[in-house]
């Protein structure tokens, strides 16, 4: 039986469910899922295997809240459009012709809801010489500000924001103007960038010394720079306004799957998808919540644990689900069909982390919550890997499979060339009513809004336990209400304090031991948000950088509360 809250209906009702010419709701939450279900699973046809049998096990997993597909899935599964994917990374190619294309297909993406990553580093530098026409070249940043403005038109049609990753490599000449666009708050506000790192510039600024920047059109060096200057330039612009975020380009390579089909340059708009030119990846999340077997917020003197074999089960649905999604989207592009099914990337993640953990007694920023990080992250991952051998045995590995990380003696004969990627699930927690990705909670009381609706959030969890502890009061609920965390309230257990620490209690350090936790077990990347109170210092956000790096992350995003408004902030709430 389908259980939904206020919450969870209103971002259907707003962004999912079926509406008629007049914008009038005609579809249940229900029929939805039965929709998404149906027309997935009729690729199972495809492989002689009953349709009806999977669809009970889609529509079965779906309306319990145990996983949920991203959302493009939900919204265009059995429509006209009928494209399942989230996360697109198109190439920008050094030609008016190659930079307007990709424009036009970016349209396309956006249009069907989902989010497109793009890295301008094969751009001229601004100034450089355009031989065609004897003028000169007017750099990677004023194209972006175009993307930036044809966004801002087709989003306004669109179901879902248009979201937008905007990459430049380190050694880009025209890095400096890069990193700084965002610090005018009126550029860019339907992009996230991040600068490309470089091992080479990384160990240039552990020597204290100058890097080269590369001309990408003669592929020469055309000067250098001081990487620490250069890198306090990312660090101060990061502290005042949340961008630049950093990717980690080098070590993404060497987890490229395929690097005989070519290297990877920019991520999805939320950087957990890497991808390359014309790939696409369709991604969901379990929710975590549904796995812990005797929680303590039903009796606080329970002794909890995870239910390993219902998570099992349902990563075999998930996986097989995913798959399915592949052949069951329309594409929008050719190119991007035959990169989808060439390489069948699919990103299983995450959700409800941080209700897991409260439900199972652990604190948040804990070394017991970041063994138990690895250990569930490194169960999925296994056994996500196991499910796709089975799809393979019975359907065949991917396509671009010769010449693949899988094509040596050992490896797994996979159906899919990644199987995990940890996503934000910014509106499919809310469906879900689960805490959002591996996040902490950012509040326990708090407002939020997707698509101009309002959505009062609160903790349940808390308050269950307080009256199940014998410490709840009206006047305590009142005041949790009003501040939203827990310092400075009286009558509270400690224990019970440090478990429901939110976001901006947690240091910085702690944020990126968990991303590093997860990333450990996981093919694509991970999503998360460095959080830092409004007092945080610039060498804070120098530390958080240094330390992502060390702790062997592909990527990091911080945002220093009170910082400088940063125009969607589609990091932490709009791309699934």
């Amino acid at each position: 039986m389908l259980q939904l809250t206020q919450n969870a209906l209103k971002v259907l009702q707003a962004r999912y469910l079926f509406k008629n010419e007049k914008g009038e709701v005609i579809e249940t939450p229900e029929e939805m899922f039965r929709r998404v279900a149906s027309h997935v699973a009729a690729s199972e046809e495809l492989y002689g295997n009953s349709k009806e049998v999977w669809q009970e096990r889609f529509f079965e997993i779906m309306t319990s809240l145990r996983f949920l597909p991203n959302s493009p899935t939900l919204m265009n599964a059995g429509k006209d459009l009928g494209q399942l994917a989230a996360c697109f990374v198109l190439p920008v190619d050094d030609s008016m012709k190659s930079i307007f294309d990709t424009l036009k297909h970016a349209a396309l993406i956006l249009q069907s809801g989902g989010g497109t990553g793009f890295s301008f580093s094969r751009l001229r530098p601004k100034a450089d010489i355009v031989k065609s026409t004897g003028g000169i070249a007017s750099g990677p940043v004023s194209f972006m500000k175009i993307y930036n403005t044809a966004t801002e038109v087709i989003k306004q049609g669109g179901a879902r924001r248009g979201a937008n990753m905007g990459i430049l490599r380190v050694d880009h000449p025209d890095i400096l103007e890069f990193i700084r666009v965002k610090m005018d708050r009126e550029e860019l506000t339907n992009f996230n960038i991040s600068v490309a790192i470089t091992d080479e510039f990384m160990e240039a600024l552990r020597k204290d010394d100058y890097y080269n920047l590369i001309n990408p059109r003669t592929k020469k060096v055309v000067g250098k720079l001081k990487a620490k200057e250069v890198f306090q330039e990312i660090v101060q612009c990061a502290w005042l306004t949340g961008d630049p975020g950093l990717v980690f380009i080098d070590r993404i390579n060497r987890a490229n799957p395929t690097p005989h089909i070519g290297e990877i340059e920019s991520t999805n708009p939320c950087g957990e998808q890497p991808l390359l030119p014309y790939e696409a990846c369709v991604l969901g999340s379990l929710n975590l919540s549904k796995y812990v077997k005797d929680p303590i917020t039903e009796d606080p003197n329970n002794k909890s644990s995870i239910d390993f074999e219902a998570l099992s089960r349902d990563v075999h649905i998930a996986v097989r689900f995913l798959d399915d999604c592949i052949d069951a989207s329309k594409y929008p592009l050719e190119e991007i069909e035959k990169m989808h099914k060439g390489n069948r990337k699919i990103g299983l993640g995450v959700m409800g982390w941080a209700d897991m953990l409260v439900m199972l007694g652990i604190q948040y920023n804990s070394q017991k919550a970041f063994k138990m990080a690895k250990e569930v992250m490194g169960f999925i991952q296994r056994i996500s890997k196991e499910a796709s051998k089975h799809l393979a045995k019975e359907r065949g590995v991917f396509p671009n499979f010769k010449g693949s990380i899988y094509d040596k003696p050992g490896m797994p004969r996979v159906r899919n060339a990644t199987t995990t990627t940890i996503a934000p699930t910014g509106t499919l927690s809310l469906i879900a009513d689960c805490s959002s990705g591996i996040e902490p909670y950012f509040a326990l009381a708090y407002k939020r809004f997707v698509l101009e609706t309002e959505f009062m959030e609160i903790n349940k969890y808390f308050f269950m336990i307080a009256k199940k502890m014998g410490f709840y009061t009206r006047n305590l609920e009142k005041e949790v209400l009003k501040k939203g965390n827990l310092r400075g309230i009286k009558g509270i257990p400690p224990k019970i304090k440090r478990l429901f620490k939110t976001a901006l209690e947690i240091p910085p350090e702690d944020h990126i031991e968990m991303q590093a936790a997860f990333q450990l077990h996981t093919d694509n990347a991970v999503s998360k948000t460095v959080n830092l109170p409004k007092t945080a210092t610039p060498e804070d956000v120098q530390n958080a950088f240094l330390l992502a790096y060390e702790k062997g992350c592909k990527g990091i995003t911080v945002f220093r509360y009170g910082s400088q408004k940063r125009g969607t902030l589609l990091r932490f709430s709009d791309a699934d």
